[in-house]
C-alpha cells in the first residue's frame, strides 16, 4: 500500500510540475524598495470619510497598483487612490476606491467588527514600523466603516484578534467609496528616532473589489503571497514620528452575572454576584509592552459551537478569550491544530478529572520586539476550585531573526498545581521545552521545523514530539510535506495534541489552474494529499491512511465554488473506540467516501451552500448532508441558517443505525458598527442538547463597550432535564494616557 502511495503522489507531482513548467510569474522582491511620501500638516483633519479638507491636496497621491486576482498583471477594473498626511499625534491615510458600478457595486456581508476579508469589499494598510521584514500590523475597513485590526508573522500567522486605538469613516458615492483613517503614533510601534537619519517604515495597501473578485496590492507583490509578505514593502518616507513618551493604556470593567442550574423544576445551583477587574497595557518604550490582567472575565466571548466527532482524533477548539488571543501567533506551534507546546485554552481549567472552568485572579504579559528579535513571557495565577487546588501557569519564548526571513526561536512552558487535600491530590508540575525555527531560502520556499521535549512529575521518563514542514507555493502550484511525530510520554498540560504514539506524514499539492479556454472559470485547483499515520513507539504498526483527491476543487467567474473528490481510506482499529457511542470492533477496514461542495457567491445578499459526504464507513455507510442559506438584505440585517444530518447504517460490532440533526440559526442586527445584536442557536439531536447565546454590545467610545449577554443551555437526555441559564451585563472602559 505505502509503495501505491509513493507512486500516486509521484506521478501527481511530476505531471504537475510538466504542466507549469515555464509559466511561473513570481518575481523576488526588489533591491531597492518603491519610496512614498508622507506630508506633515498642522491644520486639523476632521474624520468624516470625505477628504474635503485642503491639507489633501498638498499629499502626493499613489495610484500605481498591481492587480493579483483574478489575473495577475492585467489592466485594473476598480482603480483606488490613496494619500498619506500625519501631524504630531496621528498618521492620516485618506482612499478613493473608484468602482464602476458605485454604491451598487458594494458587497457586504453584515456590519461587526473583525470581519470577514474574503467576503466583503476591503481596504487594508499594513506597517512594519520596525522594518523586521517578518512582522506586520494591519489596519482593514469597508465601504460602510467596519474595523478589523491584525498582526501578521511571517506571512503565515495572523492574529485577528489584536486590537489597537484607531478610527475609521466611509462614505459611499455614485463613483465608488471613500475612507479616511486616523490612526495614533501610540497605536504603532517603532524605534526611537535617532538625530539626523530619517525615519521609514515598510508599508503595503491592498483592496479588495469583491464584487469582480479583484484584489489588487501596492507596491507590486505575486500572487501567490498576500499584503503581509513585508519583503515587498514600499519604504515610507518624509516622517518626523513624535519621540516615545509615557503610554498606559487603562480598560477597568465591572460585571454582574446570575447563573441558575435546574434539574426540572428544582434549582440545583445558582450564583449571583457583581464583579470588577481591568486589564492594563503599558508601553514601556517602542519595543517593550507590559499586559496586566486583574480578576479576568471573558462573559463576552463567543460560546463553542457543537461539533459530532466520527473521527479518532482529539478536537481543537480555538481559543476564544481576547487576552490571551492578543500576540498569540508569537508562540512555537500557534500555526498548527495537531500540535501545539502551549494553548492557552488549557489555562482557565482546573486538574481535577473533568477539567472544570477555574476563574483567574491575575495575569502578566511581556513584549519584547525589535528588528533582530522577539522575546515574550507570559504569567498566570489561577484560583482554587471545589474540585482542585489553584495553579500556576508560565511561558517564556525567544526568537532570533536573521538573513531575510529566516528565525530561529526556543520555548518554555510550566504549570504548577498546588496540593489539593480534600481529594488527596499532590502537588504537581509540567515543564516543556521546545525549539523551533522557519527558513525561507527563496520567497516561494518555506522550511520550518519544531521539536519539543516534556518532563511531568506524575510520568517516567522524557515525552518528546516534533514538526517538519517543507513547501513550495507559486502563482501555478503548491507543493508540500509535513511530518509529526508525538511519543506515548509526551504530555504538554499547557498544550494541545492531536493524539499520542503517533507519527504522520503528509505530502501533497494541486495545480493553480486559471483556463483561458474556459472563460467561466475563474481558478481551478485539482490535487491530492496523503495523509498517512503508524505507531511511533512500535514503527510498523499502521494506524490509518487516507489519499485525499480532488480533481475538481473550482471557483467560477461569478464567484460560485465547486468541489468534487474521494477519499480511500484503509483503517486499523486496535483500540476501543466508539464514536458517538456506536463500537466499532478491532479489525482492519478500507473503505471510500465521496464529496460533492457547492455554493453560491458568498458576497450576495442571498446565497446558499450545500454538500454531500458518502460512500462506506468503517463496517458500514454514513451520509452526511449538509445545507447552509444567509440573506442580508441590508448590511444591518443578516439572517443564517445551517442544517447538518447525519445517515448511519449497519456500523460497528452490534450493526447500528443512527440519524443526528445539528440545527444552527444565527441572526444579527447592527444600527451601525458600533450597535449590534446578535442570536445564535443551535440544537443537537444526539445529546438532544439546545443552546441559545443573545449579546447586545455598544462601543459607545472607541474600544469602550457595555455588554448584555444571555446564554442558556437546555439538555433533555438527561431524566429529569438540566437546563442551565446565565444573564451578564458588564461595562468596559478604555482611556489611553
Amino acid at each position: 500500500m505505502r509503495k501505491k502511495l509513493t507512486y500516486l503522489l509521484f506521478v501527481f507531482w511530476g505531471s504537475l510540475l510538466l504542466s507549469q513548467e515555464g509559466t511561473n510569474t513570481n518575481f523576488p522582491p526588489p533591491e531597492t524598495p518603491v519610496e512614498i511620501k508622507a506630508t506633515k500638516i498642522t491644520g486639523n483633519i476632521t474624520l468624516d470619510g470625505r477628504l474635503d479638507e485642503p491639507e489633501w491636496n498638498t499629499a502626493a497621491s499613489i495610484t500605481n497598483f498591481f492587480k493579483v486576482e483574478p489575473v495577475q498583471g492585467e489592466a485594473i477594473k476598480n482603480p483606488t487612490t490613496v494619500c498619506i498626511l500625519y501631524d504630531d499625534k496621528n498618521l492620516y491615510v485618506g482612499v478613493f476606491a473608484k468602482d464602476d458600478e458605485g454604491k451598487k457595486g458594494v458587497r457586504m456581508q453584515d456590519l461587526r467588527r473583525d470581519f470577514n476579508t474574503s467576503e466583503n469589499d476591503v481596504f487594508g494598510i499594513q506597517i512594519d514600523a520596525q522594518n523586521t521584514k517578518q512582522y506586520a500590523v494591519s489596519f482593514q475597513t469597508t465601504p460602510y466603516g467596519n474595523q478589523l485590526a491584525l498582526q501578521s508573522f511571517n506571512d503565515r500567522i495572523t492574529d485577528t484578534n489584536w486590537n489597537a486605538l484607531w478610527s475609521v469613516r466611509t462614505q459611499r458615492t455614485d463613483e465608488g467609496y471613500f475612507a479616511e483613517f486616523a490612526i495614533p503614533f501610540k497605536s504603532i510601534r517603532y524605534d526611537k528616532p535617532i538625530a539626523g537619519k530619517p525615519v521609514t517604515w515598510g508599508i503595503t495597501f491592498y483592496r479588495l473589489a469583491r464584487k469582480d473578485f479583484e484584489k489588487t496590492v501596492f507596491p507590486a507583490i505575486p500572487q501567490s503571497f498576500s499584503e503581509n509578505r513585508m519583503v515587498y514593502a514600499a519604504k515610507l518616507t518624509g516622517l518626523e514620528v513624535p519621540p516615545p513618551s509615557a503610554n498606559i493604556r487603562v480598560e477597568p470593567y465591572a460585571l454582574y452575572q446570575y447563573d441558575e442550574t435546574k434539574a426540572g423544576n428544582a434549582v440545583i445551583d445558582k450564583l449571583n454576584e457583581p464583579k470588577v477587574g481591568g486589564d492594563v497595557k503599558w508601553v514601556i518604550n517602542p519595543e517593550t509592552v507590559l499586559d496586566l490582567t486583574i480578576n479576568t472575565d471573558f462573559a463576552q466571548a463567543d460560546v463553542d459551537r457543537a461539533v459530532n466527532n466520527l473521527e479518532r482524533f482529539n478536537i481543537f477548539f480555538p481559543e476564544r478569550r481576547q487576552f490571551f488571543l492578543e500576540n498569540s501567533g508569537i508562540w512555537a506551534g500557534s500555526d498548527n491544530f495537531q500540535l501545539r507546546p502551549f494553548f492557552s485554552r488549557t489555562i482557565g481549567l482546573d486538574n481535577s478529572f473533568n477539567a472544570q472552568p477555574a476563574p483567574l485572579d491575575l495575569g502578566a504579559r511581556y513584549t519584547n520586539r525589535t528588528e533582530k528579535r522577539t522575546l515574550a513571557a507570559m504569567a498566570v495565577r489561577q484560583r482554587k476550585t471545589d474540585e482542585a487546588g489553584g495553579s500556576t501557569f508560565g511561558v517564556a519564548r525567544y526568537t532570533q531573526n536573521y538573513g531575510k526571513e529566516n528565525n530561529f526561536g526556543a520555548m518554555l512552558t510550566t504549570r504548577l498545581d498546588d496540593r489539593f487535600s480534600e481529594n488527596g491530590i499532590d502537588n504537581s508540575n509540567n515543564t516543556t521545552i521546545t525549539v523551533d525555527g522557519l527558513i525561507r531560502p527563496q520567497s516561494e520556499v518555506t522550511l520550518s521545523y519544531m521539536f519539543s521535549t516534556s518532563i511531568d512529575s506524575e510520568i517516567d521518563g522524557l515525552g518528546y514530539s516534533g514538526r517538519v514542514f517543507a513547501g513550495k507555493r507559486t502563482n501555478d502550484y503548491y507543493m508540500g510535506y509535513v511530518n509529526i511525530f508525538i511519543s506515548e510520554e509526551y504530555t504538554p498540560d499547557m498544550g494541545f495534541v492531536f493524539q499520542k504514539n503517533v507519527m504522520y506524514h503528509s505530502p501533497g499539492g494541486y495545480a493553480i489552474l486559471r483556463p483561458k479556454s474556459l472563460p467561466f472559470i475563474r481558478r481551478w485547483d485539482p490535487g491530492v494529499f496523503v495523509n498517512y499515520y503508524h505507531d511511533l513507539k512500535d514503527f510498523g504498526n499502521f494506524q490509518q491512511a487516507s489519499i485525499y483527491i480532488f480533481p475538481i476543487y473550482t471557483w467560477f467567474k461569478d464567484n460560485s465554488f465547486l468541489e468534487v473528490s474521494l477519499t480511500p481510506t484503509w483503517q486499523n482499529i486496535n483500540f476501543n473506540f466508539a464514536p458517538l457511542g456506536i463500537t466499532i470492533g478491532e479489525d482492519n477496514y478500507n473503505y471510500t467516501r465521496f464529496i460533492t461542495r457547492y455554493n453560491t457567491d458568498q458576497s450576495k445578499k442571498l446565497s446558499a451552500s450545500v454538500s454531500y459526504n458518502f460512500g462506506n464507513f468503517y463496517n458500514g455507510t454514513r451520509n452526511t448532508f449538509e445545507a447552509g442559506l444567509r440573506y442580508a438584505p441590508l448590511p444591518n440585517i443578516s439572517i443564517r441558517a445551517n442544517y447538518e444530518h447525519n445517515n448511519i447504517n449497519s456500523l460497528g460490532v452490534q450493526r447500528e443505525d443512527l440519524d443526528t440533526d445539528l440545527y444552527t440559526a444565527n441572526i444579527r442586527l447592527a444600527l451601525n458598527p458600533r450597535v449590534q445584536f446578535s442570536s445564535f442557536y443551535q440544537y443537537n439531536s444526539f445529546d438532544k442538547q439546545g443552546r441559545w447565546n443573545l449579546r447586545l454590545s455598544w462601543e459607545y467610545m472607541p474600544l469602550s463597550f457595555i455588554y448584555l449577554v444571555f446564554n442558556d443551555i437546555q439538555t433533555d437526555v438527561f431524566n429529569p432535564m438540566q437546563q442551565t441559564q446565565q444573564f451578564i451585563s458588564k461595562i468596559t472602559f478604555l482611556k489611553q494616557f
